[in-house]
Formats: structure tokens, sequence, C-alpha cells
């Protein structure tokens, strides 16, 4: 079944402490295009986290937003500036007796000099952070995966009632084209009447000669078949199972050759009206086959 390539999924997984939260969310694209918003110590994790999308989607714009926590308690940590401390201290008992203060250098005093004391945070041990984000992108991308399929089974429903609708207007197209060479005779006849009046007869097997090639040129019958074949082939391309964005293009783009060509070719009106109907059911098809995997 085919998959869409629009879908959004979460996922968090918690070990020793360590919990990483995942948020992915994925576009249409002609092509397989990752991209990770990581925390800092996460960057190293870019290719394993690339491996492991390609092993999972063939295409698409995909973004990762990940969000690693450490905690335990022994994660929180606080840096003292130690230089730039006592560099402070002595800048306030240069002013002190510079200026004959009197009183002690208080620690409020110092620390009112900025960031000497500094929030920190121990990095997390690699191989266990690899561990969780793992596991937690693992499940996000499954879970992707189940909405993508979703997805895909909605668009191919939709997709298999406009091939049943472009089926029975070929159809009828079809039906309608087989009385075309009786119609060309009959206005030749008819613009030869008028235009021989009162002249002698013309020839019959000359006449049926003209009839027969303009027949031939308005015949619509081979692209009536090389589009019930496209209808076939679309069918099976959305049952297959595989990545079928790609090939259900080039179909769209063959549908529109012969479409086309019959547009050409048909100079009723009837026709012609049925023609602009296929490629306007055509169009809708090809905006829902951007959204195949």
């Amino acid at each position: 079944m085919i998959k869409s390539m629009t879908a959004y999924s979460e996922a968090a997984h918690t070990q020793n402490d360590i919990r990483a939260e995942v948020e992915i969310r994925s576009y249409n694209s002609k092509n397989l295009d990752v991209a990770l918003y990581l925390p800092p110590f996460c960057r190293r994790f870019e290719d394993g986290l690339k491996k492991m999308v390609a092993e999972h989607l063939s295409r698409g714009r995909v973004e990762i937003r990940l969000a690693v926590k450490d905690e335990s308690e022994s994660s929180i940590d606080f840096l003292v500036d130690e230089q730039r401390a006592l560099a402070y201290f002595k800048a306030l008992s240069f002013i002190k007796d510079r200026l004959a203060l009197s009183g002690d250098i208080t620690l409020d005093q110092v620390l009112a000099g900025r960031d000497m004391i500094q929030d920190g945070e121990k990095e997390p041990d690699s191989d266990l952070v690899w561990q969780v984000v793992s596991a937690a992108v693992t499940e996000a991308l499954g879970l992707l995966e189940t909405m993508r399929s979703a997805e895909g089974e909605n668009l191919a429903a939709d997709l298999e009632g406009r091939m049943a609708f472009l089926e029975a207007e070929i159809v009828t197209i079809e039906t309608d084209a087989l009385g075309l060479p009786e119609i060309y005779r009959q206005k030749l006849m008819e613009r030869l009447s008028n235009l021989t009046a009162g002249m002698e007869t013309l020839d019959p097997v000359r006449l049926s000669q003209e009839v027969a090639i303009l027949a031939d040129k308005s015949d619509i019958s081979e692209e009536i078949v090389r589009a019930q074949s496209h209808i076939q082939q679309f069918r099976q391309i959305l049952s297959s199972g595989e990545p079928a964005g790609r090939k259900l293009n080039f179909l769209i783009q063959e549908f529109n050759r012969e479409f086309n060509t019959m547009g050409s070719k048909s100079s009723q009106a009837d026709l012609s009206h049925r023609v602009v109907n296929l490629k306007s059911e055509l169009e809708k098809i090809r905006e829902q086959v951007q959204n195949i995997e």
C-alpha cells in the first residue's frame, strides 16, 4: 500500500535518569531530505540518526527535533571562575586603598561582579545518551510510518475513485468515437455538395478515399488503448506496496500526452468537452500524487 509523505509523530524514552524527547515532521519532497535540530552534545549522533531515517523512509523532507535531559541530581553543577574572582577582589582592594575607604570587602561585593559563578551541567555518558536517543527516535519513526500508511490508504481510496472516473469517461469517448467516420463523411458530403452545386457527380471511390484519410487523421483508438493501459498500470503501482510517487508522476505525464492528442484530433464538441473533463481530473490526481512517497 502506498504511503503519504506528510505525517507527524512524537516519542520519549528514559533510561538511568536520561530522558530523550523526539518530534518528527515529514513533508513532500522529491528526495529524502533530513533536517536535525539537536542539543550541542548530541551533534555527534547526526550520521547515525540520518541512517536510521533512511532505513525507514525513501522520500520526503524529514525534520527531527530532539531534547535530552539528565534528570539525576549529580547532573547539576556550578562553575567558579576563580581567576576572575581574584582579579575582581584585587580591583576592589585597589579602589579601597586608593580612596582610603574603611570597612572590609564582603562576599556580596565580590559576587556583584559578573559571571563569577555560572550554572553548569555535567555532560552525560555518550553511549547511554545514544541508547536513549536511538530508542526514542526508533519509536517515533515507527509511529510516523503508521501515520504515513494511514494517510496513504486514504490517498489510495481517493485515487482509485478518480481512476474509475477516468475509466468511465474513456469508455464513453471510445463509444462515441466509433461514429466519427460516418459523421466526417456526412460533413464532407455536405461541404462538397455546396461547393460543387451544378457540377458533375463526384467519383464515389475518390470520395471514400478522402473520407478514409480524414477518419484516419481523427482516429483516437490508439490513444484510448494506451490510456486504458495506463489506468491498469496506475492501479498495479498503487497496490504494489513499494514507493510509488515517482512512477505515478511518470504515468500522469503519459496520461496528459494521450489526453492532449485526443483533444487535438477531436472536432466534436461533446468529445472535446469530455477530454477537458479528463484533463481537469488528471490535474487533481497530480496534486494528490505529490503527497505519495
